[in-house]
């Protein structure tokens, strides 16, 4: 059953509810501690390649994956129409805490096609919801079925090869445990509850972009960050 524990921090902080560290550990990585506060972080707090991906929007806008809101805020009070969605019912129930004036929780697999957006947003390693690697032609179709004519995708990733170990020629060491290595698993830990096992992708650009070009889509690397990771444009 999934107990929503990210959203129930994200709640906690936006009611000033005595909210604590939400405790993360996936397959190939021991536990560690995030502040809830980072998900609550302005503008100028963002890495430059969440400023970069906001200061490209245009036009009608979709942010999917939304949590706290902080990217569907700064992009409304630029004046944009934003529709913010997540599975999370707790995280919509902070988005409209704070101000975002639509917010509706949704998985964007059965997002109606009633509307069409001109820029669709998935950061915070946005390909993470695809699950598995099997999975990305399905999330690529829909979400293209969301998308204007001449709109785009933003959307960001990281490359975890640097994750694992490194032999005497330069090869890495990947464990068996997938078809694809940034295939992982993630544990949630919160005020001493545990969220169910859920799949959780990281996506190399280069297989990003063969997934694109498979569906006869314009893949762009935007930018790159400090630590392995990208922003990527997809268009039609």
């Amino acid at each position: 059953m999934f107990k929503d524990l990210f959203g129930k921090a994200m709640l906690d902080f936006a009611t000033n509810n005595s909210p604590e560290n939400i405790i993360t550990e996936t397959n190939i990585s021991e536990a560690d501690e995030m502040e809830v506060n980072y998900l609550f972080r302005s503008f100028k707090e963002m890495p430059k390649l969440e400023q970069k991906a906001l200061q490209l929007a245009k036009g009608s806008i979709l942010d999917v994956g939304c949590g706290a809101g902080s990217h569907a805020l700064y992009l409304q009070e630029k004046g944009f129409d934003v529709l913010a969605i997540d599975i999370s019912s707790n995280a919509i129930e902070t988005c409209k805490l704070r101000g975002v004036k639509r917010a509706k929780q949704q998985n964007i697999l059965e997002l109606p096609t009633t509307e069409t957006f001109d820029t669709i947003y998935l950061l915070m390693n946005g390909t993470g919801i695809f699950g598995k690697l099997k999975n990305i032609d399905e999330y690529l179709k829909k979400l293209i079925s969301l998308l204007n004519e001449n709109g785009q995708i933003l959307i960001d990733s990281s490359d975890i090869i640097y994750m694992f170990d490194e032999d005497e020629d330069g090869g890495k060491w990947i464990p068996i445990q997938g078809d694809y290595y940034g295939e992982l698993t993630f544990k949630v830990t919160y005020k001493g509850e545990q969220e169910e096992t859920f799949d959780w992708l990281y996506l190399d650009y280069n297989t990003l972009q063969n997934a694109c070009l498979a569906q006869n889509l314009k893949c762009t690397l935007i930018t790159e960050g400090d630590h392995f990771d990208y922003l990527a444009r997809i268009t039609k």
